[in-house]
């Protein structure tokens, strides 16, 4: 198979993620399957794109038509056979199950013509060991997308030792036409890359935290007005080479041994979860939440995002 014999996605599972990845490829012209065990979904994933499209159309004089010419590319399913049978390239959103991914690709694998790629859109478990019940194991590989998918670029592809070239370069070549910007994961491991760098800074945030030395909001105001702000343009390794790696390494040497290096969850992060304090859910967590508070908080990300991928001036 190449990139141009694809014309039917199949998205298994219809959730927030499965549903703005639905969004992704039927923008881009593809005919998709969108697959759910609950009929109820339907409404609810179709309601979620068109909000979404919304939201980066929102200047457009047409955009009801545009949004509905995209939402007619998708067609809902409750029978995975008619999900999976005419795909050209599957995408798996099930819940964060091991045995329910495995049952899931175990089928895929049995309905699917033998060259059709099968990704999973796992963001920390491992892809072999979703494979491991398949007989098509050359064929699957990890395409985790970033949530909001139908703003964030990055997917990072992982492979197995399994995954065959072609598998990996003609999911790489799809996901560059639908406007993703796909990274290789050569090993997989655990969180793959960017949720390994982003929870070793939770880490590290919450011990802050948790020892006194500041208070949450000031742990996340030195990150958004320091280096957060640099990081699209000035990455971690880029700024290491623009000061010179003997002053990195000179710093690692006096800083590193007081940094958090625990290999398990924070007592402080467990006596919140313990004490009901959910963040959003409950309105405490690390800090206190109105209503309010919570939607502008939603609403600045979403229009930042929007604005920084260039998609509303």
């Amino acid at each position: 198979m190449d990139l141009k014999s694809i014309k039917n996605i199949s998205v298994i599972g219809s959730g927030l993620m499965g549903s703005g990845i639905s969004q992704i490829f039927a923008s881009y012209g593809y005919q998709v399957k969108s697959y759910d065990v609950d009929p109820g979904q339907e409404l609810i994933m179709r309601d979620l794109i068109r909000s979404n499209l919304s939201l980066v159309m929102a200047d457009q004089a047409d955009k009801t038509e545009q949004i509905e010419q995209i939402i007619s590319r998708i067609t809902f399913t409750t029978d995975l056979q008619s999900a999976a049978e005419s795909a050209d390239f599957v995408v798996e959103c099930v819940p964060e199950n091991m045995n329910l991914k495995q049952e899931v690709f175990s089928a895929l694998d049995s309905i699917c013509r033998s060259d059709v790629p099968l990704a999973s859109n796992t963001s920390v478990m491992s892809i072999t060991e979703i494979a491991s019940k398949c007989e098509g194991k050359h064929r699957i590989i990890g395409t985790h997308f970033w949530n909001p998918p139908f703003l964030l670029p990055l997917v990072e592809t992982v492979r197995t030792e399994n995954t065959s070239e072609q598998v990996i370069e003609l999911t790489m070549q799809l996901l560059k036409k639908v406007g993703k910007k796909p990274i290789l994961v050569k090993k997989d491991v655990p969180g793959f890359v960017a949720n390994r760098l982003q929870h070793a800074l939770w880490r590290e945030a919450i011990s802050i935290v948790e020892n006194g030395i500041a208070d949450a909001q000031t742990v996340d105001e030195a990150i958004k007005y320091s280096f957060g702000m640099r990081l699209p343009v000035l990455a971690p390794l880029e700024n290491s080479d623009m000061v010179g790696t003997d002053l990195v390494l000179s710093i690692h040497e006096y800083v590193l041994p007081h940094l958090e290096r625990s290999p398990k969850p924070s007592p402080y992060l467990e006596k919140l979860v313990t004490a009901g304090k959910l963040g959003f859910k409950t309105g405490k967590g690390f800090m206190e939440w109105t209503q309010g508070e919570q939607r502008q908080l939603r609403n600045n990300m979403i229009n930042h995002l929007i604005k920084a991928t260039g998609q509303k001036d």
